[in-house]
C-alpha cells in the first residue's frame, strides 16, 4: 500500500515570494511514487487509445465529403461525440472532484439535477460561450457541459494556433473545424471568416443536424477564451503592459479581455445565434497572488491525487441583440464591462468559498405551478452539487463504436470476397 509523502513546497508564482510556503489547496500528496507511475501508465493508455481510434475514425470516414455532405458532417459528429466521452472520463476517473454550479436568473430553468445526481443544462443548439481562462484544461469542464445538453457532438472551439502540431490531436481538431489563432489578425480574420461562413450557411439533413433537420442551422456550441491564454505571472504581467498601455485598471483574478476576435465572431453569426452564455470558473483554494496553472499542473491533478477540491461555475445568459458588436469601441467597453462583472463574481469567490446562487422565481411569490396558468415558473437552481460522470456506464463503448463497426463491415465484406473468391476457383477446378 502506497503512503501519503510528505508535501513538497509549491511555486506560488508572482507574489509569493519571501512568504511562508502555503498548503496546497489539492490537499496533501495521496499516491506515492509506484502509484503515481501506475496512474500514468493507465493515463496514457487510455489516452492514446482513445485519441488513435477517435482520429482513425475521422480518416475512415474521410471520403463521405466527396459522396454525400451531409452523412459526413453527421459522421463527424458522431466521432466529435466520442470525444466528448472520451473527455468526461478522463475527468470521471482520473480527477474527481466535486462541480458547483449556479447562475443569475437568466438561466432559471435550463440549470437542473437529475435523480441520480448528474447535471443537466438545456441550453440551446446554437449559441457562443465565453469564459475566463485560468488552467490548461478548462476546454474538457467545458465539453462536459455540453455533454449535459446533449451537445458534445457539436462543439466548435477557437485556440491557439501552436496546438495545431500536436501529433494526432490537431488533425483531428482541424477535422472537427476547430478554428486556430496565430495572434496575427491578417491571417486570423481569413481563417475565421472561412470557419465561420461555414458555421452560417450550415444546413445539412440526416442525422446529427438538429431538431427541425433540413429547415435548420446546424446546432453549434461556439467556445471561446477572450483572454487568449491562461492567467499566469509572465501572462498577468503582459495585461499590465496593455492596461498601462491603453490607461485603464488591470485585473487581480483574470487578464484583461481582447475584443477583436469575438466582435467579429458575432458580427459573422448576426442573425443566426440568439444568445451568449457566460462561465465564470473558479477553483477552490488558490491564494491570492497565486495561479492555477503551476498548482493544478497534470502531475498534480491527475498522478499525485490533487484536483482541486471544488471546480465551481456561475452562468449568466447575454442576448445578442443587446450587444454592440457592429461599433468596435462601444463593443470593447461592453467586454470590459463583463470582465468586470466576472472580476466581481471572483472576489465574491475568493471572499465566500463559492458564488452567489440564484433560489428565487419568475414571479416572485408565486408556487412552482401558477394555479391559474397551469404553466411552470421557472425556478433558480441554487446551488448544484454534482460531479462529472456519464449518465450511463456503457456510454464508455461509443468511443470505440464507429471503429468497431467499419471492423464488422470489413471483416464482412473480406468474407463475402472469400467465398466469392473460393466459389470462382472451385467452377474453375
Amino acid at each position: 500500500m502506497s503512503q501519503a509523502i510528505p508535501e513538497p513546497i509549491p511555486d506560488l508564482g508572482a507574489g509569493s515570494a519571501g512568504k511562508a510556503a502555503e498548503p496546497h489547496p489539492g490537499g496533501r500528496i495521496k499516491h506515492g511514487i509506484s502509484v503515481q507511475l501506475l496512474r500514468l501508465a493507465a493515463f496514457t493508455s487510455w489516452l492514446n487509445a482513445c485519441i488513435f481510434t477517435i482520429h482513425f475514425t475521422q480518416i475512415l470516414g474521410w471520403p463521405l465529403y466527396l459522396i454525400d455532405k451531409d452523412y459526413y458532417y453527421a459522421y463527424m459528429a458522431l466521432t466529435k461525440q466520442s470525444f466528448g466521452l472520451f473527455a468526461t472520463t478522463i475527468i470521471a476517473w482520473f480527477i474527481p472532484t466535486v462541480i458547483r454550479v449556479s447562475g443569475d436568473k437568466s438561466v432559471r430553468g435550463q440549470l437542473l439535477q437529475t435523480k441520480d445526481g448528474r447535471l443537466e443544462t438545456r441550453f440551446p443548439e446554437r449559441l457562443v460561450m465565453i469564459a475566463n481562462h485560468q488552467i490548461y484544461t478548462e476546454w474538457l469542464y467545458l465539453w462536459w457541459v455540453a455533454y449535459t445538453s446533449n451537445m458534445h457532438g457539436h462543439v466548435y472551439i477557437i485556440l491557439k494556433e501552436s496546438l495545431k502540431y500536436i501529433p494526432f490531436v490537431g488533425p483531428g481538431m482541424m477535422f472537427y473545424g476547430f478554428i486556430f489563432m496565430a495572434r496575427n489578425w491578417a491571417k486570423d480574420k481569413i481563417r475565421l471568416q472561412h470557419r465561420l461562413q461555414k458555421l452560417v450557411k450550415g444546413r445539412h439533413g440526416g442525422p446529427m443536424s438538429g431538431v427541425s433537420g433540413m429547415e435548420s442551422l446546424d446546432p453549434m456550441w461556439l467556445i471561446i477564451f477572450p483572454e487568449g491564454t491562461n492567467l499566469s505571472a509572465n501572462t498577468r504581467r503582459q495585461s499590465q503592459k496593455w492596461a498601462d498601455k491603453h490607461g485603464i485598471k488591470n485585473l487581480e483574478h483574470q487578464l484583461l479581455p481582447r475584443s477583436t476576435g469575438l466582435q467579429y465572431c458575432l458580427q459573422e453569426l448576426k442573425g443566426t445565434v440568439e444568445w451568449v452564455y457566460d462561465c465564470t470558473l473558479a477553483y477552490e483554494g488558490i491564494p491570492r497572488g497565486s495561479f492555477g496553472q503551476d498548482l493544478f499542473t497534470l502531475r498534480s491533478t491527475y498522478f499525485q491525487g490533487r484536483p482541486p477540491k471544488s471546480v465551481n461555475m456561475y452562468w449568466r445568459r447575454l442576448a445578442v441583440s443587446s450587444i454592440p458588436f457592429n461599433d468596435p469601441r462601444k463593443f470593447e467597453i461592453w467586454l470590459r464591462n463583463q470582465w468586470q462583472e466576472k472580476e466581481r463574481l471572483l472576489e465574491y469567490f475568493a471572499q465566500n468559498g463559492r458564488f452567489p446562487a440564484d433560489d428565487g422565481h419568475d414571479s416572485e411569490g408565486e408556487p412552482a405551478i401558477n394555479r391559474n396558468s397551469g404553466t411552470q415558473v421557472l425556478k433558480g437552481a441554487g446551488f448544484i452539487e454534482t460531479e462529472v460522470k456519464l449518465a450511463h456506464w456503457y456510454e464508455v463503448g461509443q468511443i470505440f463504436i464507429v471503429l468497431a463497426a467499419f471492423a464488422l463491415v470489413f471483416n464482412v465484406l473480406a468474407k463475402l470476397w472469400n467465398m466469392v473468391l473460393y466459389g470462382s476457383l472451385a467452377g474453375h477446378g
